[in-house]
Formats: C-alpha cells, structure tokens, sequence
C-alpha cells in the first residue's frame, strides 16, 4: 500500500503535471471503484484541478467548482500518467491522461467524491508536522504492539506495513513492545526514527522521479534495512533478518538489534510447533541442522 513516502511523491508529480488543467472528461471500466453517488462524478468534468492533499495515504484532488475527488489506493492501486495500460479509471485532462490501475482481481481502490472539503479528513496524528508531547500522548492513549500503532490510522496518518519495519528497525525497537511500556528516551527515540525514515525515502523516491511520474511504485526497496528481507543480513549487525506472519501481513526485524536476540513467535509455526518453537538464533540453526541433517 502506498505511504508517505509514496503519496508524497505522487501528489509533486501531480501537482507538476495536472495541477491548473482542466479535467476534460471521466471514463470507468468499473462502477464498484467509485463508493459516493452524489454528487456525480460526473460533476467533476469541465472543471480545473486547482489543489491536492495528501489525506493520509489517500489523494485529494480539489476543482474549481469546490468539488473534491478522493482516491484511496489501497494495497494494489497506482496512477499512471499518458500510460497504455488497461486501467480501472482514466482521467482526461486538456494535457493528458492520468490513470488507475489495480494489480490482482481483488478491487479495493475507492474513489469518494464531495460538495466540498468539509469532510475530508484523517483521524490519525500527522507526525511529520507533530510536536514531541502531541506524539508521546498519542503513542501511549491505548497499550498497543508499536507494529499495530505505528500502522493504525486512527492513531497516526500515513505509515503502513512497510514503513513501520523500517522506522521500528531505525530506531532499534521491538515490534511487539506496548507502546505504555516504552519510556520517554524511547519515545523520542521512535520519533526521531519516523521523521528520518520518512524524510530519507521521500527523498529517495524524488530523485528516482525525477521530473517525469512515479511508475514503479512499490513496498519493496532495495534500500530497506528490513522490510521485505527475510533471512538476508541486516545491515547494520548482519545478523539474518527474520518475520512474523500474520494472515496478509508480514512483520521483518531484526533479532539482534531490536529484540535482545529473541525470535518473535510467529503465529501459524509457533501454534504448530508449540513448546519447540525457537527461542533464539542459536536455537532456529540447531532446529535446522537437526532437520537438515549434516
């Protein structure tokens, strides 16, 4: 799913090459991706695009005639600029054509539109814009996993899965530390840790731009320390990276940096295995020569 970084990236790209046209017209290859039906979107033709909003990890566009589109990429989701590819959605501008696309056969993409800006919102902390104090009462409201309030948006806009293993691997903590446990030197230590995370892949992905549009939009970068690396080394302690799965999601860390060298129990192994399931390092490599054999 698109974060931060991404919509960050994607509205500057907009913003350079849609902002001030005019939206010729709106053509849908599905009516289940568009969940508001007044007013139309049809209202929204004719009309010029003069403003964008990051609104958490979704894009709102705003037109001249107050009317606001909201487009949610979910997991799947990516715009194109002047692409080929079939698309869900495509908008004409009197400059070119801005299209959705949806990996898979899953439909989640959304696109809401309204009257006017009144009701665009994000419940969750804006934590690049955030004060110490605002982010510490935020963090320890409710005793969370960091993993699950890193990636709630009620709690705090913009970080999802991704991210969050990055920003957690940065800062040297546990994924499953409860946020009411953490003390003050490790709660501005995770801030600190959101604010460079953030800041570094934005950049990163701004210069990958360039001036053109952001076409290969993805979760998984090279430049991750630990998201998406399993079993590789980490970088900083070589030590191989190692996950938990829970159901579509998958959570990376390293053991050594930021659990003490303990393995997390994954949840599908560690209910299979019960009381075998490795403790440490040392004990998943004796499990796998055992298994292995010599």
């Amino acid at each position: 799913m698109p974060e931060y970084p991404d919509i960050t990236v994607y509205i500057e790209a907009l913003e350079r090459h849609a902002l001030g046209h005019t939206l010729q017209s709106v053509k849908l290859t599905t009516p289940f991706l568009v969940r508001t039906y007044q007013p139309p979107i049809q209202a929204l033709e004719r009309h010029s695009l003069t403003a964008l909003r990051r609104v958490g990890k979704r894009i709102a566009f705003g037109f001249s005639n107050g009317h606001w589109m909201v487009l949610h990429l979910m997991i799947a989701g990516r715009l194109h600029w002047n692409s080929r590819r079939q698309a869900l959605a495509a908008f004409t501008f009197d400059n070119g054509d801005l299209t959705l696309t949806e990996a898979g056969s899953r439909r989640q993409a959304s696109l809401h539109v309204y009257a006017d800006d009144t009701a665009i919102s994000t419940a969750g902390l804006e934590v690049m814009d955030c004060t110490l104090d605002q982010f510490a009462s935020r963090l320890t409201a409710d005793n969370h996993t960091l993993k699950r309030s890193l990636t709630d948006p009620n709690i705090f806009s913009g970080i999802g899965n991704a991210y969050s293993d990055e920003i957690l691997h940065h800062a040297r903590l546990s994924p499953v530390a409860l946020s009411q446990k953490l003390k003050p030197a490790e709660i501005a230590q995770l801030l600190e840790a959101i604010l460079d995370r953030l800041e570094y892949f934005t950049e990163l992905l701004r210069r990958r731009t360039g001036p053109g549009f952001p076409e290969k939009v993805t979760a998984f970068l090279p430049e991750m320390a630990a998201h998406g690396k399993y079993n590789q080394p980490c970088p900083r302690c070589q030590t191989p990276i190692q996950r938990i799965v829970r159901a579509a999601n998958e959570t990376n860390y390293c053991p050594t940096c930021q659990t003490g060298g303990k393995l997390l129990a994954d949840h599908a192994l560690s209910r299979l295995l019960g009381k075998d399931w490795p403790k440490s390092l040392d004990e998943l490599e004796e499990r796998k020569r055992f298994l292995t054999g010599p």
